[in-house]
């Protein structure tokens, strides 16, 4: 059986193995940021910061019986403050006309802006690839489960929630975006401005070019990365258009990937999430039940959760398998939230 829960501190190892894996700004392959950063989010669960922005959530994915951690998912309630904004490119167009030769064109463009007061991000889920494409969907479950905790504690959360792809790259790591672009105004390499930008991201605003950058100056190779998501992402893209996120036709200054947004009140988890009590197992019936991440009251831990089946009695009384009951030490009864995984 997996559990999805709150992080611990004795997830460090585990979390710095999965950082090895891929590199995300919010989780690092360094041990002493990623021990700050599991005690900023044990404050986060416990008791959060109203300045929202202060606050990360980490969600890791266990194997209940050998106790490893597979998996890791992250929210940041707020991200883009006066100190340090969210930095995006809007993509649009310009129309030119000359009625002298009777001839015009449409032009691409991209056009640095920033968001001071930003939305709720999502972001930074890493699976072991040994764990990719299990039955059990368990990078499914490392996504939905933040909608879960999100859908259950909206008042922790801006109205509207972000998410950032990542666009293809070439067979060195390297954006062609940033090659056409940003090398060329920052004088680093892509990594190198992603490593800054952690902790620093007044480079940006003031070497960055203020004004239209003309698509069709650019390499087709970066003009056809520009919102588009890598071979390894379209899945995420997938599952994140099918519960309400759309394209916001804006894409990370760096490397053009896109940005997704959806209210959060709008998201299909959230609106159609089940809220009930459950009283056991004694009415459970398997032909009626349903498929859910079920997230419930546990004496370890702020926040877990379990993908299982549950039946909803007229009356509102929820009922799941016994064999959860047990192995996860369920105190029934108690008020449980869930939303649909199918």
């Amino acid at each position: 059986m997996f559990i999805l829960r709150s992080v611990q501190p004795n997830d460090q190892k585990d979390l710095y193995r999965l950082s090895q894996i891929m590199t995300f700004i919010n989780l690092p392959p360094d041990e002493d940021i990623i021990s700050s950063k599991i005690e900023s989010s044990i404050k986060s669960f416990h008791n959060p910061s109203k300045k929202l922005w202060e606050n990360y959530y980490i969600f890791v994915l266990e194997d209940h019986h050998s106790g490893e951690v597979l998996g890791v998912s992250m929210i940041h309630a707020q991200h883009g403050t006066d100190h340090e904004p969210h930095f995006f490119l809007t993509v649009g167009q310009e129309s030119k006309f000359s009625q002298t030769i009777n001839t015009g064109f449409v032009h691409g463009t991209l056009k640095l802006g920033l968001d001071t007061n930003g939305p709720t991000e999502i972001g930074g889920l890493i699976l072991d690839p040994e764990y990719r494409g299990h039955n059990d969907k368990l990078g499914k479950q490392l996504s939905f489960v933040r909608f879960l905790y999100m859908g259950n504690n909206p008042d922790r959360f801006k109205p509207m929630i972000h998410s950032e792809l990542m666009p293809p790259l070439d067979k060195s790591g390297n954006s062609p975006l940033w090659e056409a672009v940003g090398r060329r105004f920052l004088n680093m390499n892509y990594h190198e401005a992603d490593i800054l930008s952690r902790n620093n991201k007044e480079f940006i605003l003031s070497l960055f070019p203020s004004e239209n950058i003309y698509q069709t100056l650019l390499p087709m190779e970066a003009r056809e990365s520009i919102g588009k998501v890598g071979k390894e992402t379209e899945p995420v893209k997938r599952m994140l258009e099918s519960i309400g996120f759309k394209y916001t036709f804006e894409v990370d200054p760096f490397d053009g990937g896109p940005h997704y947004r959806c209210p959060l009140k709008e998201v299909f988890l959230i609106k159609n999430k089940i809220t009930g009590n459950l009283i056991g197992s004694n009415m459970y019936e398997p032909s009626a039940a349903q498929e859910v991440l079920l997230t419930f009251k546990h004496q370890d831990y702020d926040f877990i959760a379990v993908r299982t089946s549950l039946c909803v009695k007229e009356n509102g009384d929820i009922f799941i398998p016994q064999n959860v009951i047990d192995e996860l030490k369920v105190a029934t009864p108690q008020v449980v939230t869930a939303i649909p995984f199918s």
